[in-house]
């Protein structure tokens, strides 16, 4: 995976002309249907299941049974005692054994499309965050972008109040400083964005790495708002777990119908070479169940539709338990972001009145160094606040069924 990202990050610098930035969440959700490795996979895994089902319909085929007895047997008069006997077996299948196995493959085909719909809600959960990630990191680059163009303005006027004799050098000094390292930190920023769109990038299938987010969704973490108790659905664990058990427990009853002994009835004629005569021929086959009564399989499937019931009670306790905890969530993101919102707006006033108050020389340069990294430092935890957000909305929807934020 590291190297994989190495090389879509690669892909970034190398040939950005040739790529095209990430569209909107919901529009690269619906497009990743297509695309996305694990969309397609699970799609397969249904067709596979459909033709499971398909095939479990199919009866017996009839077999054509040619036979032919004392060859070159001759009777004392000369003539040939060689029999040919042409015949047509069919098995019957007993103890419900075809609807048994098409109920079971329908339960399969059930279990299938609820796996499937599980990996798509799951997919748009990843999408969400990796999506999210990969616009917070652009932000972040852009927080830093104007972090640097602030320290280097800051730098511009201590020079000057320097040259001026209004500043010791020391001022100019510590100016550069915090010049470098917020170029550092924003060459560290845009790393971490390389990184991120080329894991969104992965994450839908697309073949090449995007260059950038083009809509925003962290700007929708203020209007977001937790769904009510009509709005949610079970949560799709717990409906591929029932699925799941229906199915196992159908399986049983395959594995009981599969130990009554089938019957096949065969009927045919016989050719008598010497006489010249036909004859009529029937039989009837049915196996001895002395040794393979199939109880094995049927334990195994007892034992299988044990475990499916042990993990739909599992499955019941964790969405029971992560709503409650993706509530508690939600409810702390939106405190967070609120404080968040008031102290990056006071963060930004009070650089802007440090920097009037150090051009007119009634403040000092270190007032204006600690209101610029303040501003930066609000606005990266808005920056995160907003993330905490999405995520916690997107794991919520994620527990309810929801494919997608606000879809």
């Amino acid at each position: 995976m590291v190297s994989l990202l190495s090389l879509a990050a690669a892909g970034l610098a190398i040939s950005p002309a040739s790529a095209e930035p990430a569209p909107s969440y919901a529009e690269l959700l619906r497009n990743s249907r297509l695309t996305a490795p694990r969309l397609v996979e699970s799609g397969a895994n249904v067709g596979v299941a459909k033709g499971e089902a398909v095939q479990a319909r199919v009866r017996p085929n009839p077999v054509i049974e040619l036979g032919v007895e004392d060859i070159g047997v001759h009777d004392p008069s000369g003539l040939s005692r060689q029999q040919t006997t042409l015949s047509v077996g069919q098995t019957l299948e007993f103890g419900g054994k075809r609807q048994a196995r098409i109920s079971a493959s329908g339960a399969e085909v059930g279990a299938a499309q609820a796996r499937q719909q599980k990996v798509l809600v799951d997919f748009a959960y990843d999408l969400a965050i990796a999506y999210a990630a990969a616009e917070a990191a652009q932000k972040r680059t852009q927080l830093f972008e104007d972090d640097l163009g602030r320290a280097r303005e800051d730098l511009r006027a201590a020079r000057a109040l320097v040259d001026a004799g209004k500043e010791a050098d020391l001022r100019a000094v510590q100016a550069q400083a915090a010049t470098t390292a917020a170029d550092a930190e924003l060459q560290a920023a845009r790393a971490d964005l390389g990184e991120a769109l080329a894991s969104l990038s992965i994450l839908v299938g697309a073949p090449q790495a995007f260059t950038g987010v083009q809509s925003s969704l962290l700007d929708r973490a203020e209007s977001l708002k937790p769904p009510g108790p009509d709005t949610l659905e079970r949560a799709p664990g717990v409906l591929v777990a029932e699925a799941e058990r229906r199915a196992a427990a159908l399986r049983v009853e395959v594995e009981r119908a599969r130990g009554a002994p089938d019957v096949t009835l065969s009927v045919g004629a016989r050719r008598y070479g010497g006489e010249d005569d036909t004859g009529l021929v029937a039989g009837v086959s049915v196996p001895l169940p002395l040794f393979d009564r199939n109880r094995g399989s049927v334990s195994a499937a007892v034992a299988q539709l044990a475990a499916a019931d042990a993990r739909l009670n599992g499955a019941q306790l964790e969405a029971d338990t992560g709503r409650r905890v993706a509530a508690s969530q939600i409810a702390a993101s939106d405190a967070r972001l609120r404080a968040a919102l008031q102290s990056a707006s006071a963060a930004r006033e009070a650089y802007d009145l440090a920097r009037v108050g150090y051009d007119g020389g009634k403040a000092p340069l270190i007032e204006v160094l600690n209101a610029r990294r303040a501003i930066t430092e609000a606005e990266a935890r808005l920056l995160d606040a907003r993330s905490a957000r999405i995520r916690a909305e997107a794991a919520l929807a994620r527990l309810s069924g929801r494919v997608g934020i606000g879809e």
